[in-house]
């Protein structure tokens, strides 16, 4: 093209107020496209159309959809037949199942609003056309018959067996896992069809269902041929030639502070104290950039993946482990190239000076957050011995986080602090414990310092006016937040200066407030479900959760590849190399990188709690019949969710709360005895007993018990 046309100034244009439908010709005079380029511009208009990014309406003339007052997004489906148009930067629109229109489970659709939000409910809308559908493969259990198969789908979202034709069952047999690739969708009255493509083995077999879990959410299990033996040309060691050019570090007591079983470590530190009393904070991040450049098949695909995956029993990394494991690991005592940023910080923890600069290091130690937690918390005798040499770093590091975790208290920053499970399995896979998982001094150790090193690369490079992938956290809702305002109430609290906008700051001192009384648990539950979910952007608009005007996501290349991208783009500031046509370039490139990065970090998440839930079913097996107590974590109109001290969660439903007739209070989500008066609610402690367990909809039902003084 004569210039670099993007799918972000075709819809920058489209969005002016003068602009109205043009013909695809018309778009070519528009934007001065040259005859050697029009074929590859009405590629990019099909692309566009293809994704919902823009539409056709009459006489074959383009616009965007909002323009015509229609709607697109992902479909979220719930678990009765409605479900949630997921869209940006608005309310998710509700659609019952009468206006599904054949939608299934995240497809991408294009819907029309039939309507309005009112106080209290959402808009509503129904589904025009489906623009890409998301399941063409569906993992789950077949099931046999006379004449044909069908497949119950492990995802409970898509709610229609699939019916598999007799000569399509690729020999499958009753109870077995396989994977269906669907040759019909479904229609108003109609079921989808589809033939099995693979066997997984059968649903009760070992190791059969976490591979379930990976085929079900398309997670790469293996690496492109083509991928590998660029990576098998990575040298293993780092070479002079490497080093020239770069601050050497080699000599500076710089450790690596992860899990015990982490062996990605993207991530060291070291901390000194400065003669006017304020502190150094060195924080060296991996440089995988040096050996994961632009244009390679192994760029490609970390892309592609955009995020390493833990799950409960191993990680689908997103770079080969030749890399993953190896030369970008910050390994103990070897030579590892990083990227680096100091930051001296005064006692009221501001970052009063920083750089950014390329570098090579050699850690002394590889630490665990055992370990220090230990040395610091109880001055354990047997390691202080050892780790001699840097006890008074790790003082100097514990002061610091201190020192930064009081800077954002007093700023605003919200920190929930809910339980996460540690689940323990044999060599089998099969679970042998679950407990919450620690968060002791170390691991708040850094947790600052990487945050603060995140919001300093945000900032500097938001002056810079340099394309950039941002984190960003968005202001709620002022409509959810005045719900959850009047829902405190309750409680006695209420939140400070809601006017037109609401300040991380009143949210937290709520959270002060809150801390160790029994309607703990409910006001975070809400306050959380009150929020936005922070998202990856290539436009800066701050880290509400965080009260942080600017911040990203740097400090771990070697699993999320926002911070990869960024690595990119700020070496190439380092260097010079970024003209007008780069920068240009990477206006584009960063918008992408943002949506695939944000999309494949929800599919992650998913995947995770899935393998999660499922082996926390499969080892409340063992507890049928017994009694716990628990906390009601949730509470819905079909009944309650409990939560166990180990982070098990079960449901008590309400049609077998039989003591008493209950009903649903929505407003305050409660459930109270029409008789009793007895009032059910988040955040109180009841005692259960294991009812049910049900291993592939990964769901354990309680059964209420009666309190001990009300026989």
């Amino acid at each position: 093209m004569n210039k670099l046309i993007t799918k972000s100034d075709i819809i920058e244009k489209m969005r002016e107020d003068d602009y109205s439908a043009k013909s695809e010709h018309e778009l070519v005079e528009i934007f001065n496209i040259g005859n050697e380029d029009v074929g590859h511009f009405f590629t990019m208009l099909d692309e566009m159309k293809a994704k919902g990014q823009i539409i056709k309406v009459k006489k074959n003339k383009y616009t965007i959809p909002e323009k015509k007052n229609l709607l697109v997004g992902k479909i979220q489906m719930g678990n009765r037949g409605f479900g949630f148009l997921v869209l940006e930067n608005r309310d998710d629109a509700f659609i019952s199942a009468d206006d599904m229109n054949g939608a299934m489970n995240n497809d991408l659709v294009l819907c029309r609003p039939i309507k309005k939000k009112k106080e209290g409910k959402r808009e509503e809308a129904e589904v025009l056309e489906i623009l890409e559908r998301a399941n063409t493969e569906i993992v789950g259990i077949f099931e046999s018959s006379k004449n044909f198969g069908f497949v119950v789908p492990d995802d409970k979202r898509i709610r229609k067996d699939i019916y598999i034709p007799k000569g399509l069952t690729n020999g499958a047999k009753d109870g077995d896992k396989v994977v269906i690739e669907i040759t019909r969708w479904p229609g108003e009255r109609r079921n989808p069809e589809g033939r099995v493509t693979e066997i997984l083995g059968h649903k009760d077999d070992v190791g059969t269902d976490i591979v379930s879990v990976i085929r079900q959410f398309k997670l790469p299990q293996e690496f492109p041929k083509n991928v590998l033996e660029e990576a098998d040309k990575v040298p293993q060691e780092v070479s002079e030639e490497h080093i020239k050019g770069r601050r050497d570090l080699r000599n500076e007591k710089i450790i690596t502070i992860d899990g015990a079983d982490a062996k990605d470590l993207d991530d060291a530190v070291c901390v000194k104290k400065l003669d006017n009393g304020n502190y150094l904070l060195g924080v060296h991040i991996a440089d995988v950039t040096h050996y994961v450049t632009e244009h390679t098949k192994m760029n490609k695909e970390a892309l592609k993946r955009g995020t390493s995956v833990y799950l409960v029993d191993r990680v689908i990394p997103m770079l080969p482990k030749r890399l993953s494991n190896g030369i970008c690991s910050l390994n103990p005592k070897v030579n590892r190239l990083t990227l680096s940023v100091n930051m001296e910080i005064n006692k009221d923890g501001k970052v009063v000076n920083h750089e950014v600069y390329e570098s090579v290091i050699k850690t002394c130690e590889r630490m665990t957050y055992t370990d220090v937690s230990d040395i610091l918390e109880h001055e354990d005798a047997e390691l202080m011995k050892k780790y001699d040499y840097l006890l008074d770093d790790f003082k100097n590091m514990e002061q610091l986080a201190k020192i930064l975790r009081h800077r954002r208290d007093v700023r605003g920053s919200i920190d929930f602090d809910f339980d996460e499970s540690k689940i323990i399995l044999d060599e089998a896979g099969k679970p042998v414990e679950i407990r919450k998982a620690e968060r002791r001094t170390a691991n708040r150790i850094i947790e600052e310092f990487m945050l603060v090193c995140n919001e300093t690369v945000a900032e500097n490079f938001y002056w810079t006016e340099t394309p950039f992938v941002y984190r960003i956290h968005e202001e709620p809702d002022l409509e959810k937040i005045e719900s959850f305002n009047k829902f405190i109430h309750n409680f006695g609290y209420h939140l400070k200066g809601i006017t037109n906008e609401i300040h991380p700051r009143s949210l937290q001192d709520l959270l002060g407030k809150i801390d160790g009384k029994k309607e703990e648990r409910i006001i975070n539950t809400l306050m959380l479900r009150s929020l936005k979910k922070a998202r990856y952007a290539h436009t800066n608009s701050g880290h509400f959760g965080l009260a942080a005007t600017n911040y990203c996501h740097f400090t771990s290349p070697i699993r999320r590849y926002p911070d990869l991208m960024i690595h990119r783009i700020i070496k190439e500031f380092l260097h010079g190399k970024l003209d007008s046509k780069r920068i240009k370039a990477l206006k584009s490139i960063v918008q992408e990188v943002s949506d695939i990065s944000s999309e494949r970090e929800k599919v992650a998440v998913e995947a995770e709690r899935e393998t999660d839930d499922l082996k926390k079913a499969e080892y409340m097996l063992q507890f049928i019949g017994q009694e716990f107590e628990g906390i009601i974590s949730s509470v819905v109109s079909f009944g309650m969710f409990i939560e166990l001290e180990n982070t098990v969660e079960g449901l008590i439903r309400v049609a077998e709360m039989d003591d008493d007739y209950y009903v649903y209070d929505e407003d305050n989500l409660a459930f109270i005895g029409e008789r009793t008066k007895k009032i059910y609610r988040i955040g109180d402690t009841v005692r259960i007993k294991v009812d049910k367990v049900d291993i592939e909809r990964r769901e354990v039902d309680f059964k209420l018990l009666k309190e001990k003084n009300n026989k």
